[in-house]
């Protein structure tokens, strides 16, 4: 009998409509985020102006997610990565001007640098925004502020693109703004702005940006891994109040650790991951909810899916309908496949899955019974959309040769001879003897049934 092999779909880049910017798979992430946290994503595309970005929008597929990033100054990108386009404008989006009392700048413009245009050009009343690390989009998406303005107090427009590459220009009510919100759709995309200042002499603005940034310094671990105001502040509190009273100051969680000079601020010590990060705010949350009776709101945007596990597992997709061996990721330990009735019959006791379940905790051991291995007839989709793909992995010796076994047993089937349960079992029971002999790195799944079980190898043969 041959082992036939699913054939992998197209990349996502090979997807994608062609470009004057430039397209990057695979593209590292936590590079560009303040956190130094993060996946990577699985394509960036950087544009080259405007209409190229609208070209793009109007021509790529529309189930293909776009994500937009700016400078990852209020970001948090996930250990696992994400998913789609990720959309980062540069140069041609950065572009800063002054025309008369106004500020025009692109949506890229970096906060600081639009204050010192500002400045330069005798433009008041923009001075805050040198205390607002990010930019004009960001920016515009949070209605961002410092030291008690906001940017809703200075914008004249804005224009955005949507989803299908349409552009709005939107006046400061269509932004239907709030503390560290705009009700602008968040699958919209904006291009720039059109800021308002007051005249005022360039070395009086200068004095009080200086001001600003000094109480920044004094007051905000800038130096440190971070990325800024972790939480918006409730209605009538200071989020670091709460945090304060709740006992969090100081608070670790691996390599993260709540800040002791301002403890709104998460710091990446030096080894975090963006779990570590993620988790230690909602231990935060839960604290501040049990301490004060309130909830917390993430005001850093968390983006991406969590990280696959080091150790990963393939799928040995075996049943007289559908012959596939599929390598995977393993999402996490204790995931169940469903396995073909005649495979499932040949098989005693808990080894007999049903169906595709939900992950289950995750567990460390690899070196499960053979009789919990599963061989499914249920096709394998992973998170990129491609149903096989090949990984690295390094499971033990026994869980190599558990794997072997059971591909064994599921091609005789399949070949069409019978193989009793006690056929299939005996030459299993070889694992607990052989421990050092090399097979493959193809994993096979194994059930939650033994939580303490997690996974075993498989070569087909």
């Amino acid at each position: 009998m041959m082992l036939m092999t699913k054939p992998v779909e197209t990349s996502l880049i090979d997807r994608l409509p062609p470009v004057r910017g430039r397209y990057r798979e695979n593209a590292p992430l936590a590079s560009i985020t303040w956190f130094r946290v993060g996946g990577p994503a699985e394509v960036m595309f950087r544009p080259a102006d405007r209409d190229d970005l609208v070209a793009f929008l109007g021509a790529k597929p529309a189930e293909v997610p776009v994500t937009v990033i700016g400078v990852g100054s209020n970001l948090l990108v996930r250990d696992g990565g994400v998913r789609g386009v990720v959309l980062r404008l540069g140069r041609g989006f950065a572009e800063i001007v002054a025309e008369d009392r106004d500020v025009v700048c692109g949506a890229a413009a970096l906060d600081l640098n639009t204050a010192k245009v500002a400045q330069a050009s005798g433009i008041g009343g923009l001075e805050f925004l040198c205390g607002v690390p990010g930019t004009i989009g960001g920016a515009l998406r949070m209605n961002a502020g410092a030291y008690g303005k906001e940017l809703e107090s200075v914008l004249v427009e804005a224009e955005a693109l949507d989803p299908g590459g349409r552009v709005h220009r939107l006046s400061r009510e269509d932004f239907g703004f709030s503390y560290r919100h705009s009700a602008v759709p968040a699958d919209w995309i904006f291009l720039g702005a059109r800021l308002r200042g007051r005249p005022e002499a360039p070395e009086t603005i200068a004095r009080r940006m200086a001001e600003v940034q000094a109480a920044r310094a004094d007051s905000q671990p800038i130096r440190s891994r971070t990325g800024g105001s972790t939480f918006t502040n409730p209605p009538g509190e200071k989020a670091w109040q709460l945090i304060a009273r709740a006992g969090c100051r100081g608070l670790r969680r691996g390599g993260a650790m709540v800040s002791e000079q301002h403890c709104n601020f998460l710091i990446n010590t030096g080894n975090a991951t963006a779990a570590d990060l993620e988790e230690l705010g909602e231990a935060v949350q839960a604290r501040v909810r049990e301490t004060c009776g309130v909830e917390l709101e993430w005001e850093i945007r968390r983006i991406g899916e969590p990280a696959v596990p080091a150790n990963m597992m393939t799928t040995a997709n075996v049943s007289p309908a559908n012959p596939t061996i599929c390598v995977m990721p393993k999402a996490t330990a204790g995931m169940t496949t469903s396995l073909s009735p005649q495979v499932s019959a040949m098989m005693p006791g808990r080894a007999r899955p049903t169906s595709m379940s939900r992950p289950a905790p995750t567990h460390s051991s690899a070196t499960g019974s053979a009789a919990e291995l599963m061989i499914s007839s249920t096709p394998m989709i992973q998170p990129g959309g491609a149903s096989c793909s090949a990984f690295n992995a390094a499971p033990s010796a026994q869980a190599r040769i558990s794997g072997l076994v059971a591909i064994w047993v599921a091609m005789r089937f399949h070949s069409g001879l019978a193989v009793p349960a006690h056929a299939a079992i005996a030459p299993m029971l070889m694992i607990f003897t052989v421990g050092n002999i090399m097979a493959t790195s193809t994993t096979a799944m194994v059930s939650p049934a033994a939580p303490k079980k997690a996974s075993a190898t498989a070569k087909p043969r």
